[in-house]
């Protein structure tokens, strides 16, 4: 169905009979594509990387109080298009997503740069007509083209408004002055700074975010969101990022308040001798799959 370079380890390490593609509720996706990084490169490694940290993992999630693996995940190899224009790509992963949600699994989409995200959405939309868009993000992503591409990972939230979605960017503490003029006149994007989150009093921020959302949400992380003590192995690290509590707690939210319908994580650029950030990204897709999957 889905051609791909072989990847030889199943995320979490799993067996074939907890990974067996006909009965995981779950995908991953690994798409492993970089072309239009503007600072530090290696996200090509990102997806093979948090598979690989998975391993260590535990099964058992204590704050859920369950083995969320037992629902079935499936590690596919990787996609095809590391050589293809950002255009091809976006098609190569909306096609993917698409064949995968006709056999109704849930799909976590690991990269890679962020460009990749807009694949994945298309392809969503052909399964769930009307969903919100929550980017937890340092960068807005709002550039209509940059580097002499509209596909750029600094124009994937443009292109996703374009699409007719409404967004919710959380964590946000840079971007150009053409986006600061273009947030102002969308009503369609709600921007959640950084700096809010740290101020607000009782998880206001929190609620903002939920009540901005319709529905039914697909969730993108740009693992610069984190503050770079956390990550510093990311393509565009900046200061004054969220904490892995205020990410966990907000999704975790979302899971229970909204259906979510997609996830991904993208922008890890693994560093030699630093696997905190990899094993972080890991834990954050099983966190993901314990909070759609666990009846908690």
């Amino acid at each position: 169905m889905i051609k791909g370079n072989f990847i030889p380890i199943n995320f979490l390490g799993l067996d074939e009979n907890s990974s067996r593609f006909e009965t995981s509720k779950v995908v991953i996706l690994p798409v492993p594509f970089e072309r239009t990084v503007s600072f530090g490169r290696g996200t090509s490694r990102g997806p093979s990387s948090i598979i690989y940290s998975s391993r260590c993992l535990e099964l058992y999630d204590d704050e859920l109080g369950c083995e969320p693996y037992t629902c079935g995940v499936h590690t596919l190899a990787e996609l095809e298009c590391g050589s293809v224009d950002p255009a091809h790509m976006v098609s190569a992963v909306s096609e993917a997503c698409s064949q995968l949600l006709e056999l109704n699994k849930f799909i976590i989409t690991l990269g890679g740069e962020h460009s990749i995200t807009l694949g994945a959405i298309k392809g969503h939309k052909t399964r769930f007509k009307d969903f919100s868009v929550l980017n937890l993000d340092a960068h807005c992503d709002l550039r209509d083209s940059y580097e002499g591409t509209p596909f750029n990972h600094a124009c994937v939230m443009r292109r996703v408004l374009e699409e007719g979605y409404n967004v919710v960017e959380v964590g946000i503490r840079s971007y150009s002055k053409e986006e600061a003029e273009f947030i102002k006149g969308n009503k369609n994007l709600n921007v959640i700074h950084a700096r809010e989150i740290f101020k607000s009093k009782n998880q206001e921020w929190m609620d903002e975010v939920i009540s901005s959302l319709l529905p039914q949400v697909y969730i993108s992380v740009d693992l610069d969101v984190f503050d770079p003590s956390f990550v510093p192995s990311t393509g565009t690290p900046e200061p004054g990022g969220l904490g892995w509590y205020d990410v966990t707690e907000l999704i975790k939210t979302v899971f229970k308040k909204r259906k979510v319908v997609g996830f991904d994580i993208m922008e890890l650029a693994p560093a030699s001798g630093i696997v905190g950030p990899d094993v972080l990204a890991a834990k954050l897709a099983y966190k993901a799959i314990g909070y759609k999957f666990s009846k908690k």
